[in-house]
């Protein structure tokens, strides 16, 4: 079944039916505005470019002269171009759908109709409590770091059990490797990972499979190099709020109605013309804005509005753990998905007793925090975090549904933001890693992996970012200033030995190594991985649109012991007891009769009176 999709908006290169193409541009800071335009001619058995240029005109529903417009019949899906300020300064497009040479170079038309999608019809995506979700970093997941390459192992991940997988930005960055968060052309795919084409082959295969394709957006910055928008259209920035980057997004300012449409046109823009099926928004709480609907809330609405038909999932990562926007189901305005670093820390604390920068927050009772996570879902709000910020944080006094918080053990931020991109294979032992895995998919909340821990990968996830000049050494030198607070890297000497981010050496050792995922070692891993989300997937899963909130508990046992049981709803209940320390732990008289022979799942030495070293048990009422 074929289908194509295109989707309309004011901004950029859109190909006529007929034949050219239409520009157009928001350039309220220029005072004249030229289309550069380079169009292919036969010359000879070789093709050879001419640039054209032409006087982009203030469009006729633009009173202001904010916006410039040229219609090219020459043009054509292929044809490359950019735009001239002021008659100094040639610019991409920067609603360009493609890039091919960079973001300093020029824009490429594409035509989106042109793509022939085979699953678009059938395909409406899955509901969110299926969701279990894998986060991809594309250049990092294979050799080659292609969409291409990544494509053929979607089947594995189906097999596996995922439903999701996550992509980190796509938007392009300048260099050849980074991890996408710096991006400055919100609309045109990565080209070191391919084309816009080889994306959404990507996408419709994974559709085929069964598997949904979510995609993380930076909407509360620009990247510093290859963002041009300050010198011609400087309304995009605010004058009053700022953030850790510098200024922030103008999304409550003079000339905001435009900006704001430039955001929401994007989060359409992905939804739409490639299909995928959710967004997760890096670091809201950076996005400020003083709207009475603040571009969150009516991005939300006109993703609902715009799709109706289908199982769209947007998902915050906010450090305030501000649960004003999370519904259960999401409704226009709301959000399904939070990350939840409220399970992630103490459970690290737990596993590696670390308890430097954030972790120290969960120090103090890490196992009585773990508890609320599991069942209340936060632990605390406000912030962020306490060891940044002489504001202090509060406990949260009330539950939230676990079906809005999304669980991890790693993520990009959690492996690429320590010093040497460990992982946690590296950290503890097997024994210990193998019952915190089966905490984190045998509970109500929607899991996220990270790429290579189905196999136990040992290979580090680096911080990296191809910068150059000026601002590769303010990065080289700010990310080793970032852990002169942490005692390990306290002196020099130590700091020097901090990979260099904008090494490629250090990209490369952060590519995953497929090999490994062959070995008896990774093979048992991934074994264990798929028996738990086939449990899932049978007994929790069904369950989880019934689920109840503040009818969960928990309970200690002992120093390092813990007995959980979730209210499924209809009086079903999902049951765990878990020991989390290297020492047997005696159960309780109330636990004697503990249904090991008929258990869901069990991990390490069970007795139906003691619970061996990281050991474990789970099953249903």
């Amino acid at each position: 079944m074929s289908d194509r999709h295109a989707h309309a908006m004011r901004f950029g290169a859109q190909v006529r039916e007929g034949g050219g193409v239409d520009f157009r541009l928001w350039a309220p800071g220029a005072k004249r505005v030229e289309l550069v335009l380079k169009i292919q001619v036969a010359a000879g058995s070789e093709a050879r470019f001419i640039e054209a240029h032409g006087n982009a005109c203030p469009g006729d529903d633009d009173p202001a002269r904010e916006w410039y417009e040229l219609y090219v019949p020459e043009a054509m899906a292929g044809s490359h171009y950019r735009w001239r300020i002021d008659g100094e300064l040639d610019v991409p497009d920067p609603a360009s759908r493609s890039n091919p040479d960079g973001v300093h170079d020029f824009s490429e038309v594409v035509d989106p109709l042109s793509f022939e999608w085979t699953n678009a019809k059938a395909w409406q995506g899955l509901p969110w409590h299926e969701a279990v979700m894998y986060e991809m970093h594309v250049g990092a997941f294979t050799p080659e770091g292609t969409y291409a390459a990544a494509q053929a192992h979607l089947p594995d991940l189906a097999k596996l059990g995922v439903t999701a997988v996550q992509l980190m930005p796509q938007a392009s960055y300048p260099g050849r490797f980074g991890w996408g968060y710096d991006g400055v052309l919100l609309f045109a795919p990565q080209c070191s990972h391919g084309t816009p084409d080889d994306l959404k082959r990507f996408i419709d295969m994974a559709h085929g499979l069964g598997l949904m394709v979510m995609l993380d957006v930076v909407y509360n910055h620009f990247g510093p190099d290859g963002n041009y928008l300050p010198r011609y259209a400087p309304g995009f920035f605010s004058e009053q709020h700022h953030t850790a980057w510098g200024a922030a997004i103008n999304f409550d300012g003079p000339g905001s109605a435009t900006v704001r449409d430039f955001f929401i046109d994007n989060a359409l823009y992905w939804l739409d013309e490639y299909r995928f099926d959710g967004l997760r928004f890096d670091a809201v709480h950076a996005m400020l804005d003083d709207s009475r609907l603040d571009i969150m809330a009516a991005l939300s609405v006109r993703v609902r509005q715009a799709f109706p038909q289908r199982h769209i999932h947007l998902v915050l990562e906010n450090d305030s753990n501000d649960v004003s926007r999370l519904d259960m189901p999401a409704t226009p305005g709301r959000f399904e998905g939070q990350w939840n670093g409220d399970f992630h820390h103490p459970v690290h604390v737990l596993l590696t007793g670390e308890h430097d920068g954030y972790y120290a927050e969960y120090a103090d009772d890490a196992l009585g925090q773990l508890a609320t996570s599991l069942t209340s879902g936060l632990v605390w709000q406000g912030g962020p975090h306490n060891w940044e910020h002489a504001k202090p944080r509060r406990r949260t006094t009330s539950p939230q549904p676990l079906l809005n918080m999304v669980n991890f053990l790693q993520n990009h931020d959690q492996v690429g933001n320590r010093a040497m991109g460990d992982r946690l294979v590296q950290l503890v032992a097997e024994p210990a890693l193998r019952l915190v895995t089966a905490m984190h998919l045998l509970n109500p909340a929607p899991p996220l992996l990270f790429m290579g821990e189905e196999f136990g990968a040992a290979t580090p996830f680096l911080y990296f970012s191809d910068w150059s000049g000026d601002l590769r050494s303010a990065v080289t030198e700010g990310r080793r200033k970032e852990f002169a607070l942490f005692p390990q890297f306290c002196n020099a000497e130590t700091r020097a030995l901090i990979p260099d981010p904008c090494d490629e050496a250090t990209f490369l050792r952060s590519r995953l190594d497929w090999a490994a995922a062959s070995q008896p070692e990774g093979q048992r891993w991934v074994s264990f991985y798929r028996e738990l989300l086939a449990l899932r997937r049978l007994w929790i899963t069904p369950h989880l649109p019934t689920l109840l909130t503040g009818e969960h508990r928990a309970e200690r046992i002992g120093e390092q012991g813990l007995r959980v049981r979730w209210a499924l709803g209809g009086g079903a209940g999902l049951h765990m007891v878990v020991n989390l320390s290297a020492q047997s732990l005696s159960l309780p008289a109330s636990l004697h009769d503990l249904p090991v022979a008929g258990a869901l799942m069990v991990v390490g030495e069970v007795s139906t009176d003691e619970l061996g070293p990281w050991a474990g048990c789970w099953w249903t009422t």
